[in-house]
């Protein structure tokens, strides 16, 4: 297993952590990850470059190969980058999009297949991220998040196994961890969160940048390989 320098105690990622840590903060898998020292952090130059891809991309195939040595529950990759700090809405959705193709082109190169248990195809209920041959599931982050839950004061991409769900509803925890997320989440926003669906109910894809965005989006990725959901 390749070596990788994690940068939990960087001072961006200690503001992080600090905001996990939050007793406001709703993502209770998160928080389990963080106490369970399975929360490993990069901290990157900016959203907008390919700059640090191929120091992401072997932080994702070690977080895989830590996976299917323990199947230990939640563990998580977090990328936080130092910039830019202006980005809307849209614009973050649009440079997070653009980090997920490159790393996903990138990995696709290096001989990688796709998880065959997700689609490929971003408009399949299906769909997930994959790399080294595992399903992740995204989420962003970035200061003018509209869900008070998305914001940070640098842009992130937090990548979660999405093994991890299976394993979950497996155990029968799912609904209760999903019910509780939505209960912590509706205490801090004030409302429920209109983007939030089952895997299998719609695209994921939707979810990933925290953007409420309307029926008739298109999400821009595509993995050249093709759908691959089995």
């Amino acid at each position: 297993m390749r070596t990788i320098s994690y940068q939990n105690d960087h001072p961006l990622a200690e503001e992080f952590i600090g905001a996990i840590r939050e007793a406001s903060f709703p993502c209770v898998g998160a928080k389990s990850a963080l106490a369970k020292g399975q929360m490993d952090i990069l901290v990157a130059r900016d959203l907008r470059s390919a700059w640090d891809d191929m120091r992401i991309l072997p932080a994702l195939t070690t977080t895989v190969a830590k996976y299917r040595a323990d199947r230990a529950l939640f563990r998580t990759l977090v990328i936080l980058f130092e910039g830019p700090g202006d980005l809307d809405e849209a614009g973050f959705e649009r440079h997070l999009w653009a980090r997920a193709q490159s790393l996903s082109d990138k990995d696709e190169w290096l001989g990688y297949q796709p998880d065959p248990s997700v689609s490929t195809d971003p408009d399949d209920p299906h769909f997930s991220l994959s790399f080294a041959g595992e399903a992740f599931f995204v989420v962003g982050l970035h200061p003018a998040a509209s869900r008070p839950a998305r914001r940070f004061a640098t842009p992130a991409m937090v990548f979660n196994l999405h093994d991890q769900f299976e394993v979950l509803r497996e155990q029968q925890r799912y609904e209760k961890l999903r019910a509780s997320i939505l209960a912590r989440d509706l205490d801090l926003a004030g409302s429920l969160n209109p983007m939030l669906a089952r895997h299998g109910e719609i695209s994921e894809a939707r979810q990933y940048s925290g953007r409420e965005v309307p029926s008739d989006w298109r999400c821009p990725f595509h993995r050249g390989g093709g759908a691959a959901h089995g």
